[in-house]
């Protein structure tokens, strides 16, 4: 099954018949993917599932609707299993940012995290998982970004990058993060749950 986010209602793609939520149902290769994006937007439709009796096909197919752009971040944890946070644009974020070109994406999930907090000393222990989501600008766009799991003993000052709306950046403790979780993305909500999952 693969979860792509419009406004943090999923679309779920799933070669499943069973019903696992009260979503409608829509068969994949019938549906025109801006139209089920402007009812998720519009509508009061808390999410859609799209059926594709092949998975991977289905979800190939579905991804070419879309102007992809690939990004990488990390979550990133102190000595102390604290989680590194950002609160950008008013909400409480994961850092991470797009690929440039001739970059891994290793490579760029560290130079985002280390641009948008001001910390090193930065090491991936292991991916953690993929998630998407459509946001509007210049025309409709689907986000895939790649997570990681990182870990940094840097101890100095962090530093926000104000010029990406990035005001804060803080690691929290599991109290403090399901406060954040009060005001955050579900793809965020997502990154954490993959990580508490080992």
């Amino acid at each position: 099954m693969y979860k792509v986010f419009v406004n943090d209602k999923p679309i779920i793609i799933t070669s499943s018949q069973k019903k696992e939520n009260n979503f409608p149902i829509h068969i994949l290769r019938n549906t025109v993917s801006d139209e089920i994006v402007h009812k998720l937007r519009n509508r009061n439709i808390k999410g859609v599932n799209l059926y594709t009796p092949d998975l991977e096909k289905g979800w190939q197919e579905f991804l070419h609707s879309f102007k992809i752009v690939t990004a990488a971040g990390g979550l990133v944890l102190n000595d102390k299993k604290e989680v590194l946070f950002i609160f950008r644009n008013g909400v409480w974020d994961l850092p991470k940012g797009r690929i440039e070109k001739g970059e891994q994406i290793e490579e760029t999930a560290i130079r985002e995290v280390e641009e948008e907090c001001g910390i090193f000393d930065l090491k991936i222990v292991k991916p953690l998982l993929t998630t998407y989501h459509v946001y509007f600008q210049d025309g409709m766009k689907l986000k895939e970004t790649f997570w990681f799991l990182m870990t940094s003993a840097y101890s100095k000052e962090l530093v926000p990058q104000l010029e990406e709306g990035i005001t804060k950046v803080v690691f929290k403790n599991d109290e403090e993060i399901v406060e954040a979780f009060k005001n955050t993305y579900k793809n965020i909500e997502l990154v954490y749950d993959t990580y508490k999952e080992g």
